[in-house]
């Protein structure tokens, strides 16, 4: 069975001068150049005792030399240990405490760590410098662990998910169709793992110039320019950085938008194809099954722009074919090949996993419905379902409608000392004109807020913990 390593040689072999990636500082790498460090890689560490199924802790900077040091360490049967980058310095002790890694792999500032962190202490430090060429023997097979990676954490600790080299080959059969072009494209990517796929396919990855844990700084003209810097073709970037991109003047030659990691709202679909002229795709997915569902802006009907402002939800599209999906008591339920079957810590499994002979059900904690068509609509989580005085009402329901309404930035709906209330960040004047239109959905609370906070990993999914602390605060 090939595996994405192998996969990463093929392209080598194709077309060793083509860029694979542009780093933050707009130096260009070529596949046989980053494929020679990866060698070197390979080999400075095996000397340093990297062997088949050691886990190896790595952070540091999203730049050429994180891929190069993932390939050396797949190289050699190592599993490679990702902490959960948006929760910082905790993230990283919560990895070390859950998987024990043998060995701390890092580069710049992050290297401090090693003395910063007590459970550091004690591991030998693998740095990307420049080392001798030496083959490898490992033979890869599908069952290895590739990777173990975490949840965002934003309902509870993040769980660690185990990943086979089997399962990222099956990720990259089920993302291909979807980015696949005739043309030489040149990929803004702000998902590591689309910068995996793209290595694998031969395909160019221009990396962001920015921090990805800092997207609160980042502004419409540096996005701008870079894009157009760079000769982005195309962009595959979560709904905050599309707010921005809404904002730029010029996008040059950037032609596609594929945007997930948080609730794609229809308003933003909208203006990134009006303003821009931008074929935009929408995809929906969670760590544990990337991708779900997709759908391409141009299928979205009229029908479907109202539907979505009534309060049906938020379509997402059909599900992706290399996926089993169904629906149980309103909960999303998926399994296939790229579907997580099971966390590291069985405990995990067992609240979030369904087993019935061998199928492996993950359920995703979304809540949803199939249409008549076979296509997703989401309603939101499994549990924030809020009872009002029209029924039963999950917070896309309104939320999905209220980002159509006038003066609305950003909206969620929550429960409140004063009841079920629909928080919004926005122009003050349309107050009035929210509440009215709450009402409609039976929702008697309507509150302005002067920012709503967002999600740490890709500051596109309302933080609701957060929020409501907040709106408790201002309410005593």
């Amino acid at each position: 069975m090939a595996d994405l390593l192998s996969h990463f040689a093929a392209a080598v072999e194709r077309a060793p001068n083509q860029t694979a990636i542009v780093d933050g500082k707009g130096r260009e790498i070529s596949f046989q150049a980053l494929y020679k460090r990866v060698q070197q890689l390979a080999g400075r560490w095996h000397g340093k005792g990297i062997h088949p199924g050691d886990r190896v802790l790595l952070a540091m900077p999203v730049n050429a030399d994180l891929y190069a040091s993932l390939a050396a360490l797949w190289s050699l049967g190592a599993t490679v240990v990702l902490p959960e980058p948006a929760m910082g310095l905790a993230g990283l002790c919560h990895a070390i405490r859950t998987t024990n890694p043998k060995a701390f792999c890092s580069a710049g500032p992050y290297s401090l760590l090693k003395f910063l962190v007590p459970s550091l202490w004690t591991l030998p430090l693998l740095t990307p410098r420049e080392g001798h060429i030496t083959p490898t023997v490992h033979k890869v097979q599908p069952d290895d662990i590739a990777l173990i990676s975490f949840t965002s954490g934003t309902t509870g600790q993040p769980k660690a998910i185990p990943r086979s080299h089997a399962f990222l080959m099956a990720q990259l059969d089920a993302i291909a169709p979807l980015l696949h072009s005739s043309n030489s494209e040149r990929d803004l990517v702000a998902f590591p793992v689309f910068t995996l796929i793209n290595l694998a396919a031969g395909r160019t990855s221009v990396l962001p110039n920015w921090k990805l844990s800092k997207l609160d700084r980042l502004s419409p003209t540096q996005l701008e320019r870079w894009i157009q810097a760079q000769n982005v073709t195309r962009a595959l970037i979560p709904p905050s950085l599309c707010e921005k991109l809404v904002r730029s003047e010029d996008t040059g030659p950037l032609h596609t938008v594929f945007t997930g990691g948080g609730p794609v709202f229809p308003n933003l679909v909208e203006t990134l194809r009006s303003r821009h002229r931008l074929s935009v795709m929408c995809v929906y997915g969670s760590t544990e099954a990337e991708p779900i569902a997709h759908l391409d802006a141009i299928d979205i009907s009229e029908q479907d722009y109202r539907d979505m402002a009534s309060g049906r939800g938020l379509l997402v599209g059909y599900p992706v074919s290399d996926i089993t999906l169904r629906i149980c008591d309103n909960e999303i339920q998926v399994a296939g090949a790229h579907v997580n079957e099971g966390y590291l810590d069985p405990n995990h499994s067992q609240q979030n996993k369904v087993k019935e002979g061998d199928i492996v059900w993950h359920r995703t904690g979304d809540a949803g419905t199939l249409d008549d068509d076979g296509r997703l609509w989401l309603w939101g989580r499994i549990g924030s379902e809020i009872e009002v005085a029209s029924g039963t009402l999950f917070p896309f329901a309104i939320e999905v409608a209220a980002q159509q309404w006038p003066g609305v930035d950003r909206c969620a709906f929550v429960t409140t000392k004063v009841g079920p209330t629909l928080c919004v960040q926005g122009t003050q004047k349309y107050l009035e004109d929210w509440k009215r239109s709450a009402r409609g959905f039976g929702v008697p609370n309507v509150v302005s807020i002067e920012s709503i906070p967002m999600d740490k990993r890709h500051a596109s999914k309302v933080d609701r913990a957060r929020l409501e602390t907040h709106i408790s605060h201002m309410m005593e």
